[in-house]
Order: structure tokens, then sequence, then C-alpha cells
């Protein structure tokens, strides 16, 4: 039984770049600055952040687009949390 296998180098770069979008769309809308990696992480983590709470709801994303929006909404959900918190 395999429990873990190493993602490809496409799967990785996919990942980076819905990452790198919703970080930028999060970014713009709660009118943060940050850098690159920061923009990247922010997505990433968005997106967790993001399928997370609209499956508390049934919402899900199905493609590529509803992919990186439910990534920005998690990490404008995420930028909106730190901000309260370290304020």
């Amino acid at each position: 039984m395999i429990l873990f296998t190493m993602p490809s180098l496409t799967d990785l770069l996919i990942t980076l770049g819905i990452g790198l979008a919703a970080g930028l769309i999060a970014s713009f809308i709660m009118n943060t600055k940050g850098g690159l990696i920061r923009n990247i992480i922010l997505g990433i983590v968005g997106g967790f952040v993001g399928r997370f709470i609209l499956g508390l709801f049934g919402i899900a994303a199905s493609n590529l687009l509803g992919t990186i929006l439910v990534s920005a909404f998690g990490a404008c959900v995420l930028v909106w949390v730190v901000g309260k918190l370290f304020k």
C-alpha cells in the first residue's frame, strides 16, 4: 500500500501558480503589500482555509478558476484574521 507519492514537477508548478494568483488577488482585495514568496504562501494556505470554510456550506471548486477564487477567498480570510490578531 502506497501512502504518499511525490508530486510531479508539473503538479508543484500548478500549485505555486494557483497560490501566486490567489495571493495576488487577496493582496489586491485586502489592500496589503507583500512580496512574491508571501503571496504564494498566502495563496497556498488560503486554499486550505477557503476549502474548509466553503466546504462547511457545501461549496466546492470544480475547475481552475473556481480553485483560484476559493483560494483567494481563504487568503482574504487569513489576512483579515491575522490582521485582527496582531493589531
